[in-house]
């Protein structure tokens, strides 16, 4: 077995140095990567040697999507006495996590290979580490099982696009998840993909998506200020949220129709990646769309009637929703995989989303069983935000019915944490 973790060691290390000028080229052109690079590679941030005798939770969560779902989770866990660390790979997702959780207890996910990992085991010494979603990294999964630590997977799914890919090397992945004492799925359908792929039977249960606990949104003095903007618009407002590249250029065209019959409306168009905000504006003009730039002073006394508001920030889009009367959930129109359509419907709205959705197939499969989302294609998405702005009690209904399916599926955090309690007392 050792050999095995030898040559991916080597191997990853090699691919490491073959593709280093492309990450530097990143880090230069675009920011990306640089920061949190030292602890990437080992070198311990000063700020987690705090004086706290709790025994350790370690909890990696990858992006903001992640992190948001483990909130509730590190909460409860904190009041069973835990101190909780927790690693992101992302700096939206580390800019996050330490707003949340603060900045003493948050750091960058080192890279799998030994001499990186091995400094954070040795300082935090957890009791139990786990891991969101579908991290396996393989030295990391065995050099915290060897530490003496207690290795869970909780919100496990595997996606519909990995699961092929997986398959096909389930022998090298048996060894892999071997470390890991308890799998924690989304679904039955998760959980008997992951025994598929080679997870130890006994130990994957069912426990539900951890997404569906997350708290509501929380509204900033900014946002408010957009709010207020919206409202003195007072026409419709389409939120546009986590589109992707190819995927803009569909819904202005759908927004142009939307203003032939509602010349007062507002679409709030929220790019998913920070690096694509220029590139959109540019589409903007190049289009001759009237748009106003969130990031600009003057955006919210700006006149947004008939115009298109583009919210090149973050961490703002989940609170906006509370202020549109459709929200359309993007990465959706274009094969991407969607993503998460939980957000709006805290605020009871109305949510479309296009057919590409396979990352989220659970969540979309509990609110179509509702009736609580409507699906569109590049064809009618036009048509689509004309009839339900036309049709007042149809819209109020979806966003009704999209917050009592949201409400209907808590609960996944309390059952993850009684478990994760249980394994955790057991490493005493």
């Amino acid at each position: 077995m050792i050999p095995v973790y030898f040559l991916y060691s080597l191997t990853l290390g090699l691919l490491l140095v073959l593709t280093l000028p492309w990450w530097l080229v990143q880090m230069l052109r675009l920011g990306k990567y640089r920061a949190g690079l030292r602890e990437r590679l080992g070198f311990v941030a000063q700020r987690l040697r705090v004086d706290d005798t709790r025994p350790v939770v370690w909890l990696h969560a990858v992006s903001v999507g992640e992190t948001l779902a483990v909130v509730p989770m590190v909460e409860r866990l904190r009041g069973a006495g835990w101190r909780v660390v927790v690693s992101t790979t992302t700096h939206t997702g580390q800019r996050l996590a330490r707003n949340k959780f603060g900045a003493e207890n948050v750091f960058y996910f080192p890279l799998d290979i030994p001499f990186c990992i091995r400094p954070y085991l040795k300082l935090l010494r957890p009791r139990l580490v786990v891991l969101a979603e579908t991290e396996f990294w393989p030295n990391f999964l065995r050099m915290a099982r060897q530490s003496g630590a207690r290795v869970a997977v909780v919100n496990a799914r595997i996606s519909d696009r990995s699961y092929p890919r997986y398959l096909r090397f389930k022998n090298l992945l048996r060894r892999v998840l071997a470390p890991v004492d308890l799998f924690l799925a989304q679904s039955e359908n998760d959980a008997h993909r992951l025994r598929a792929i080679g997870a130890v039977a006994e130990r994957v249960e069912v426990a539900g998506n951890l997404k569906f606990d997350a708290a509501p949104p929380v509204e900033s003095e900014a946002v408010a200020a957009i709010g207020a903007a919206l409202r003195r618009a007072g026409a419709p407002v389409i939120v546009a949220g986590s589109t992707v590249e190819d995927e803009e250029a569909h819904v202005l065209k759908a927004f142009r129709l939307v203003l032939k019959e509602f010349p007062d409306a507002t679409l709030v168009l929220a790019p998913r990646h920070k690096e694509r905000f220029e590139e959109v504006a540019g589409v903007l003009r190049a289009r001759h769309v009237k748009f106003v730039r969130r990031s600009a002073s003057n955006s919210t006394q700006s006149d947004l009637r008939g115009a298109v508001l583009l919210l090149d920030t973050l961490g703002e889009l989940a609170a906006v929703y509370r202020y549109c009367d459709l929200a359309f959930v993007g990465g959706s129109l274009v094969p991407r995989g969607g993503h998460n359509i939980l957000e709006p419907a805290f605020f009871s709205r109305a949510i479309l989303t296009g057919p590409h959705t396979e990352n989220f197939r659970d969540i979309l499969r509990c609110f179509e069983e509702g009736g609580a989302v409507v699906r569109c294609t590049i064809e009618n998405l036009g048509v689509t935000f004309i009839l339900l702005l036309r049709e007042t009690q149809a819209r109020e209904g979806l966003g009704t019915s999209a917050q009592k399916v949201l409400l209907a599926q808590r609960g996944a955090t309390q059952r993850s944490v009684a478990r994760l309690l249980q394994l955790a007392e057991a490493a005493r």
